[in-house]
């Protein structure tokens, strides 16, 4: 199909649709993420295909899909406006105080007392910046750094790469077992289903689930349960009412203060688990933003959930802990 020239430059803003819509297979997703109407969206798109001379797209396929000259295309941009976004971060970072958006999100772990206090600290910190805090799980927050919904994210480390984001490491936490705190059976037995207490699981659909389980086959543990639930606080309500026993961690554990003088805490039996806590970030987030995110959060975390524990249960001193 003949094309009309077109001497304009290339748009970013058409580079970067092209990109969106290449991941997304639509122009409705693309116009969801950015906020433009439809009909934006596939103007930039025909200007771009118009000034490149080129069909980008297979327009007769829905979902969209990219010709072989789209592919090449898109592959030469990809690291280019890495290092435009980059680029563009940087130069308008400066001090923090002159940020002007941050979006975060967390696992649920840190919204009851840790999040709200750092909140109120970014807000003090950077007061020219318009935040979005967000709340879900694991992967929906890597789902939505990858497409840039997000800056920053405080998530569980998945068993996959990140190699497309920026990470490092913010906590080991460890599982461990929580029973009623009148329970007189022996932890072994509880744990190996040999009791007719019910093990109270985690929904299968989140990442700390998989772990405990994964860790549970592996030493050959079937326990009969008769209860699952997304929500930490309800299993410890279960635990607390002497309906069954879990299994969660320190940090968890910690949110659920209305219930410890109806629970205990022990050390998992045999060989120990953990998971492990990571703060990660676009390749475009602000360095100096990141730094400010990481050392309050370790503050805020070293203060309310580690240093009590380590005073009132000596033996998660050597496990429970921040990482550099």
């Amino acid at each position: 199909m003949p094309r009309k020239s077109a001497p304009k430059d290339l748009s970013l803003k058409s580079l970067e649709l092209f990109q969106i819509c290449a991941r997304k297979g639509s122009l409705q997703a693309a116009s969801q993420e950015t906020g433009l109407t439809l009909s934006t969206v596939s103007h930039h798109l025909r200007n771009l295909e118009d000034n490149l001379g080129v069909e980008l797209f297979n327009h007769a396929r829905r979902p969209m899909v990219l010709t072989p000259k789209g592919r090449a295309f898109l592959r030469n941009i990809d690291d280019a406006l890495l290092s435009i976004r980059k680029a563009k971060a940087e130069a308008s970072a400066g001090s923090v105080t002159e940020a002007r958006n941050l979006r975060l999100g967390t696992i649920e772990d840190f919204d009851s007392d840790i999040v709200p206090e750092l909140a109120v600290f970014l807000s003090s910190s950077m007061p020219a910046c318009n935040f979005m805090y967000h709340t879900d799980s694991s992967h929906m927050i890597i789902e939505m750094l990858r497409n840039r919904q997000l800056d920053l994210g405080i998530i569980t480390a998945p068993t996959d790469s990140l190699t497309d984001l920026q990470d490092r490491t913010l906590l080991r936490d460890p599982f461990v077992v929580v029973l009623p705190r009148g329970c007189e059976e022996s932890l072994e037995d509880v744990v190996a289903g040999r009791t007719k207490l019910p093990f109270l699981r985690f929904s299968a659909s989140l990442m700390i689930a998989r772990q405990i389980e994964s860790q549970l086959r592996r030493i050959g543990v079937s326990s009969p349960h008769r209860f699952e639930c997304s929500n930490n606080q309800t299993l410890m309500a279960m635990v607390a009412a002497e309906a069954g026993w879990t299994i969660t961690t320190p940090l968890l554990f910690s949110r659920a203060k209305r219930f410890h003088p109806k629970v205990q805490m022990r050390r998992f039996p045999g060989k120990s688990f953990s998971r492990t806590l990571l703060l990660v970030s676009t390749p475009d987030c602000s360095q100096s933003v990141i730094e400010l995110v990481d050392a309050k959060i370790r503050s805020l975390i070293r203060d309310r959930a580690i240093t009590p524990f380590h005073q009132s249960d000596p033996w998660l001193s050597d496990s429970f802990k921040l990482l550099t």
